[in-house]
């Protein structure tokens, strides 16, 4: 539809000032120090549970500590460094589809159903 507005983050109302410029640059900072560490800990995982199983333990822990996090934490900057960043670059759903395996099948599914509990754990 042409005349309906664009979809509103739910963490931030653009029409608050002081929420407007939580999306500068330390939003970015924050969002990229933190995918920079989740990209060494997902290393470092996948070091110990190598292949496809290691994938889809990364992926289902992370999507449980996504729930988690979007569960306990109210501020956009923390859920920016933790949530997109930590854990985004921690998760790592490309590169699970590069090769086949029954994971494939499973690491979708089993993630929501881990980022459904790790939300009603905490509420």
């Amino acid at each position: 539809m042409p005349n309906q507005p664009d979809p509103i983050d739910p963490d931030v109302d653009l029409h608050v000032p002081a929420q407007r410029r939580e999306l500068g640059l330390p939003f970015v900072a924050l969002v990229s120090l933190g995918g920079g560490l989740g990209g060494v800990a997902r290393y470092g995982l996948s070091s110990f549970v190598p292949g496809p199983l290691g994938l889809f333990v990364i992926n289902v822990l992370g999507s449980f500590l996504i729930g988690v996090l979007m569960g306990l934490v109210p501020r956009p900057l923390v859920r920016a460094f933790f949530g997109v960043g930590l854990l985004g670059g921690f998760t790592t759903f490309s590169s699970y589809a590069v090769s086949w395996s029954p994971y494939l099948l499973l690491t979708p599914v089993c993630a929501v159903a881990a980022a459904f509990i790790g939300l009603r754990v905490t509420r």
